[in-house]
């Protein structure tokens, strides 16, 4: 039970969202940015770097809506995002990705700089100063987000279904469009 009267049975973000909708805009409009906005990164993988940090961050509701989004996105689907939660180390994911979730795992842990060896490596699989950016930004983001879910203790969808359907609308419509209402969520 959220730890504060929301006024609404929306899960997880999307409860906050709508009961200060004067925070919930910007803050959908960042997310919008980074993981449908222009990078060198898919949305696939900027939504993996997502869900892989909520993950660590043991947020079970952004781990879960964004692995779905990055399931829908990438090839490899829900497998592909399950191996990657589980050890990247031994995902079937590019080389520069797994540097880039080293980078992400860096950046969730503490404020402080990445290490030059995670940079290096991301580097020498081909990340240039654009990937590394949005990489870092991404994994700062999403640790305030899991923070703001978990730290007021909001619900999870009651429907396993509102995954499914979160990430059709997502992948189709992006952050800032109005959000469709999944039954029983």
């Amino acid at each position: 039970m959220p730890h504060i009267e929301i006024g609404n049975d929306l899960p997880g973000i999307m409860g906050l969202f709508a009961h200060r909708k004067d925070a919930g805009a910007p803050l959908s409009q960042l997310a919008d940015t980074l993981l449908r906005g222009p990078s060198p990164l898919s949305r696939g993988e900027r939504e993996l770097i997502a869900a892989y940090v909520s993950e660590l961050n043991g947020t079970r509701f952004c781990a879960t809506t964004h692995g779905a989004f990055a399931a829908a996105q990438l090839e490899g689907g829900e497998d592909l995002v399950k191996a990657v939660l589980a050890d990247p180390a031994t995902a079937p994911i590019s080389e520069m990705l797994r540097a880039l979730l080293r980078i992400a795992a860096e950046v969730r842990e503490q404020a402080r700089p990445v290490s030059d060896e995670a940079v290096a490596a991301a580097r020498a699989e081909g990340a240039g100063d654009v990937e590394i950016h949005d990489t870092v930004l991404i994994a700062a983001a999403f640790s305030m987000y899991n923070r703001y879910v978990d730290g007021l203790d909001t619900n999870l969808p009651a429907n396993p279904s509102y995954y499914a359907e979160a990430a059709r609308h997502i992948t189709s419509e992006g952050y800032v469009s109005r959000r469709v209402r999944v039954a029983g969520a």
